[in-house]
């Protein structure tokens, strides 16, 4: 399966997708929208089928290419972060809601999701989708490795100075819980914040398979089952585990 990152705004993703020879294009969080919105988020909050998601269904099925975007979600008075994913039919396969909530931006305008782990099956892979802060909880990275996910898909806003979360901390989630992981940054500007870029494709060896810097870029990678599976024979991190030993780590 090729995976490609689309590190650039919502405008640009037409071309991007039709650019990518791809069998799933990642888009930033909030994409749709812009991310450091305040109320703007609110009012511009789509139900999971609203037009917008007719649009990129409508991109999915004329590009023959499956889509997973970030945008915000109303579902009757309550808002979420969320992220959607589009197969190349058009169909909605799966919406997951931001669960870990960062600072005042999300906590301000945003429900905590309440389902820790949502997949879908694309392309012979499980799918699994997390946003953002949610990477940051090995926790959450792991429990999706156990439901089954083999490739975790992260749209992100990480701003400066935090490089080091694309740097070495998505590496190391990818490797500690053998799964590929893409994850798909912004690089613009928003108020007082400057996205920082560096979205990457990581393989469960933690190597980074695709880098990008730090501003507007396509990158794209290949996964396949066959790396999975010698990954995960070579690294038996999940096979070794004990446990009986953590539970009292979850209270």
């Amino acid at each position: 399966m090729k995976i490609t990152v689309h590190q650039g705004s919502y405008a640009e993703l037409p071309s991007a997708v039709a650019a990518s020879d791809a069998d799933l294009v990642v888009a930033a969080e909030m994409i749709t929208t812009g991310y450091h919105i305040g109320a703007r988020s609110h009012e511009l909050a789509e139900p999971a089928d609203g037009p917008t998601a007719a649009r990129m269904s409508a991109l999915a099925r004329e590009s023959g290419v499956a889509l997973a975007y970030g945008y915000p979600e109303s579902d009757g008075d309550r808002v979420y972060n969320s992220v959607q994913l589009i197969g190349p039919g058009g169909q909605r396969l799966a919406n997951y809601r931001k669960t870990h909530l960062f600072g005042d931006i999300d906590r301000s305008w945003f429900e905590p999701g309440a389902e820790a782990v949502v997949q879908a099956d694309l392309g012979g892979f499980r799918i699994g989708l997390l946003i953002c802060y949610d990477v940051e909880f090995p926790e959450l990275v792991r429990a999706h490795a156990l439901a089954g996910t083999e490739l975790l898909v992260v749209p992100t806003a990480l701003m400066s100075p935090y490089e080091l979360v694309a740097d070495t901390l998505v590496p190391a989630r990818a490797y500690e819980s053998q799964l590929f992981v893409a994850y798909a940054n912004r690089c613009d500007t928003e108020q007082d914040l400057t996205y920082c870029g560096r979205s990457c494709v990581v393989a469960p060896t933690g190597e980074v398979l695709a880098r990008a810097g730090a501003g507007p870029e396509l990158i794209s990678a290949e996964v396949t089952r066959d790396a999975l599976s010698a990954s995960r024979l070579e690294n038996t991190h999940l096979a070794d585990r004990r446990p009986d030993l953590y539970r009292g780590l979850t209270a």
